[in-house]
């Protein structure tokens, strides 16, 4: 009995080897974690960002079957050997100055308008260029969208080290006019496990979100190289959303007796629905209320004014019974940021668990304030701007402003005792090959003074733009002093002339140059919490504690170049088809005309009309003039003959002259 007992345990260990080689090695599970951060914003809007993580170990790459994990992205990344990759679909402009840019969410998520790809490749350089061409290609019939432009040439560029992550496989490219609609949010979500039909992604409600002021999808994946011998990488995929909402505060600020109170608002007021649950296949799903640095701040100061100390009651106990604010729900964790440098103080998450709530019992976060309240937000260093000089469309000017913010500079230059602090500065600039930039013109100029390039600029690389070839690259460092107030640089270029067929349909209204990248290298925006290590299973918390530097992206600028009237070609085309129409028309009419039987048509249609009456009174006019009667002799047929060659004549030196002219002109 046991020889039996062992051929069948082997034969059964058989089997599932059979199946583990055939279906895929796996490392691990999948998993999908859903979570979403408000945040209340100073000018009486609301932001939502989305966070959703999908990670898929690593595994044999044959038959590889995937449970959570989106097959089309796998097969992405294994066909193109990406690395790492981010695309993002952007609506509208982050608002630097209202919003805040020293803060994770901005850093990472605050894009330029339109379409921005970069990716990183795992290739040779002689190959990236390639692959590069064919994920454009893949990427714009997965989501729709008009990527495969930057196929050429001259719309992309390879960044060298300005640009975070620089790598030497490194390819960035943007499409300043792409629109953005739900034809690009819709293959998003169909990534989504449970697309947007439960859990955090119902939110999504189309009208909701397209009616905001600022709207950023973005997808993000980084390859996880393994290091067993015969797998392939793991793929973490972020999909994040980020969204600017105004809450319906009409009712509100109608029956308000305090105009600067800020509006109350609830998850269904802003985004229309409620959340009914989780989704299922989500190993977490968490909500997270932030309250950045600056209302913290705000808060704890209106604590001491009434005479309370109220941090730890603010932080741990206030969300129900502070004079401030109340929330419609209680959390279920509240993490309090360390404070180490920040002037401003630390921000606090509340935490709420969606998994305990379900149809019966939506879960529909809201927030009322009590109290008037004004903040700011937290600002990165130097403030950027970007702007055209000059007018005519011939040639003109790029300029970069950075204007410095108070608190942070003030801190830096009482922290630099011996007056050597400097501020490195980033950027990153790409420039059409349409607008031929001369880089000797380079000017930089620090509290309106100009200074020499080489007593600012630390490092520069140049890459002069090729005539419909490439686009040109520019990429800085400077070395500013940290007491500056302001700092300018201004380069001169001349607009070039196009081929007719290569202005686009809505020529007139102008060129675009993309967005320059300004990061500060030495500044992160990352938050630190103290808490135990289930901080660590959370996605966004992850996000938020990781070091990245402070960036930000700079306005799109429209330049105006010479373009031809595209009506003119229509009207020459006319006026040829016209001239040629009355010359062959005529021609031929003269050419199959035959003057003999319109004679004989013509003496014929006289003798029909002569009768008898006509006769009788033609001799009865005659006697009365005393004249002698004679019979007709048909005065149209007689007169017809010499007419017609007259007329003949007259028809063809008019056309000759006619062609004449025409040549004469058109050469």
């Amino acid at each position: 009995m046991e020889i039996p007992s062992l051929v069948l345990f082997f034969t059964l260990i058989g089997q599932l080897l059979f199946i583990g080689i055939a279906f895929g090695s796996v490392i691990g599970e999948e998993e999908f974690h859903e979570e979403l951060v408000l945040r209340p914003l100073p000018d009486r809007k609301v932001m939502g960002h989305f966070h959703f993580e999908s990670r898929a170990p690593p595994s044999n790459s044959f038959g590889r079957h995937h449970h959570l994990f989106p097959k089309a992205i796998a097969q992405l990344v294994k066909k193109f050997q990406v690395k790492e990759m981010e695309l993002s679909f952007t609506q509208g402009r982050w608002n630097y100055e209202q919003w805040g840019s020293f803060d994770p969410i901005p850093s990472n998520n605050a894009k330029p308008p339109g379409v921005e790809l970069w990716a990183v490749f795992n290739l040779p350089q002689e190959q990236v260029d390639a692959s590069w061409k064919n994920l454009t290609h893949t990427l714009s019939g997965l989501f729709c969208a008009s990527i495969n432009f930057l196929e050429s040439s001259t719309s992309y560029s390879a960044p060298e080290w300005s640009f975070p992550p620089a790598s030497g496989s490194l390819r960035y490219g943007t499409l300043p006019r792409e629109a953005v609609c739900t034809e690009n949010l819709t293959p998003w979500l169909k990534l989504l496990p449970c697309r947007d039909k439960d859990g955090l992604s119902a939110l999504m409600h189309r009208p909701s979100i397209y009616k905001g002021f600022y709207h950023s999808q973005r997808l993000r994946l980084t390859s996880i190289a393994s290091n067993l011998e015969g797998l392939g990488p793991g793929i973490v995929l972020e999909q994040t959303l980020t969204v600017v909402l105004q809450p319906d505060n009409q009712k509100n600020m109608m029956y308000s007796s305090k105009p600067n109170l800020q509006p109350g608002w609830s998850m269904s007021s802003i985004f229309g629905r409620k959340v009914n649950g989780r989704c299922m296949l989500a190993k977490s799903s968490n909500v997270y209320l932030q309250f950045e640095r600056g209302l913290v701040s705000e808060l704890k100061n209106l604590e001491k004014e009434n005479g309370k100390s109220g941090d730890e009651n603010l932080a741990l106990e206030g969300f129900l019974s502070n004079p401030y604010f109340e929330l419609s729900i209680k959390p279920d964790r509240i993490f309090q940021e360390v404070n180490n440098f920040h002037i401003k103080g630390p921000s606090i998450i509340y935490e709420f668990q969606v998994d305990k709530y379900s149809e019966s019992l939506p879960f529909d976060l809201g927030l009322t304030w009590k109290i008037p309240i004004g903040w700011t937000c937290q600002q990165a260093p130097l403030h950027a701007c970007r702007f055209l000089m000059g007018s005519g469309n011939e040639r003109g000017a790029i300029a970069i402003s950075l204007k410095s913010i108070e608190s942070i500079m003030s801190s830096l230059d009482a922290n630099s005792l011996d007056g050597s602090c400097k501020l490195q500065v980033d950027i990153f600039q790409v420039v059409p090959w349409y607008i031929k930039v001369y880089y000797h013109t380079l000017g930089v100029f620090v509290d309106g003074k100009p200074h020499a390039v080489r007593d600012i600029v630390e490092k520069i690389h140049v890459s002069p733009s090729k005539d419909k070839e490439s686009p040109g690259v520019m990429e800085m460092v400077l070395k500013l002093p940290c007491g500056v107030k302001s700092a300018a640089l201004t380069i001169e270029f001349d607009k070039g002339f196009l081929h007719i067929d290569e202005y686009p349909p809505d020529a007139n209204q102008g060129f675009d140059i993309p967005s320059a990248v300004i990061s500060f290298p030495n500044f992160h925006s990352n938050l630190l919490f103290l808490g135990d290590g289930s901080l660590n299973k959370s996605p966004i918390i992850s996000v938020f504690q990781k070091k990245s530097p402070v960036l930000s992206y700079t306005e799109v600028l429209l330049v105006p170049l010479t373009t031809p009237d595209f009506s003119m070609p229509y009207n020459v085309i006319t006026i040829t088809c016209t001239v040629f129409a009355l010359y062959f028309g005529s021609l031929l009419n003269v050419l199959r005309r035959r003057v003999g039987e319109e004679e004989r048509f013509l003496k014929s249609k006289a003798a029909k009309k002569t009768g008898p009456v006509s006769q009788l009174l033609s001799k009865i006019l005659a006697k009365l003039r005393r004249k002698k009667w004679e019979p007709p002799s048909s005065p149209e047929a007689a007169s017809s003959s010499s007419f017609i060659n007259s007329k003949l004549v007259f028809k063809v030196i008019l056309v000759a002259a006619i062609a004449v002219c025409w040549q004469y002109y058109s050469g």
